[in-house]
């Protein structure tokens, strides 16, 4: 009896593994410097009315995120201390609809830090100029013990920085989800 496949496309690992064979000589990139990389709307990132969903775009936005980490010579520092990477936090403005086959260039750089996170900014930009969203990410490297204090993460990858002040619009951002109670109170 031949098994019947469940659900649709999941995770984009080829267009992951793609992605980083691409930037794996690309030039390192310092604190703050942005990695530009290209993507294509394909069938399998629409919804029902025929655009990129919003759900996917956060999955996308991964493959800008984990060739910036690996540019700024993050990955080889989670390997070799066996520290992993996860995601606390994001913050998405959806603008313009980015529809199927439609190519956008993707922009991803850090904007700062805090004692615990580490705050990303991306973009999706059309063809036309135009901006089709933006995210703010608040992320962490961790270990067997929970969060590794980003001190220790900037030592590792041979900086000793202050990180740069955080726009407003992201301390804001920060207030708000700390006001926010958790768990929910559902």
């Amino acid at each position: 009896k031949k098994k019947k496949k469940k659900g649709g496309r999941m995770y984009p690992f080829i267009r992951m593994a793609k992605e980083i064979w691409k930037f794996r000589n690309a030039p390192k990139l310092g604190l703050g410097e942005i990695h530009v990389s290209h993507h294509r709307c394909w069938p399998w990132d629409i919804d029902l009315w025929k655009e990129l969903n919003n759900g996917r775009t956060l999955t996308l936005y991964d493959l800008g995120r984990i060739p910036l980490a690996q540019r700024s010579g993050l990955i080889p520092l989670l390997r070799r201390e066996r520290w992993g990477l996860t995601m606390a936090g994001a913050c998405v403005r959806y603008r313009r609809r980015i529809r199927t086959f439609e190519r956008v260039e993707m922009r991803s750089r850090l904007i700062g830090w805090d004692h615990r996170f580490m705050y990303l900014e991306q973009t999706m930009w059309k063809e036309n100029g135009d901006c089709a969203n933006h995210a703010v990410y608040r992320g962490a490297i961790t270990d067997r013990n929970g969060i590794v204090p980003t001190e220790r993460v900037m030592t590792g990858l041979g900086y000793d920085a202050v990180s740069p002040e955080l726009p407003e619009w992201v301390t804001l951002w920060l207030q708000a989800e700390d006001a926010r109670p958790w768990p929910p109170q559902m």
